[in-house]
């Protein structure tokens, strides 16, 4: 079965705190953009990791490839 974006991004807003999930994909590669304030005081590869935790098996049963921008809210009320 493929994932839809929607899917995936609801599987996101249920497995971690987020101000703001957009995802864009073709079932097999997606794109998405999150905010969350779990991302502060974190590197890129510690956000990252917090959004592989909350999609935890499927990222290696149902998502094949996952491009993520993570930004703080702060960071993000800088780019609205």
């Amino acid at each position: 079965m493929t994932t839809t974006p929607e899917q995936l991004q609801s599987y996101i807003q249920n497995g971690m705190q987020c101000d703001h999930v957009e995802v864009k994909g073709d079932g097999h590669h997606f794109e998405a953009v999150i905010v969350s304030p779990l991302f502060r005081g974190k590197s890129k590869v510690q956000q990252h990791q917090v959004v592989y935790q909350a999609l935890g098996d499927r990222m290696r049963e149902e998502i094949h490839a996952l491009s993520m921008q993570t930004l703080t809210p702060e960071a993000w009320s800088g780019n609205a």
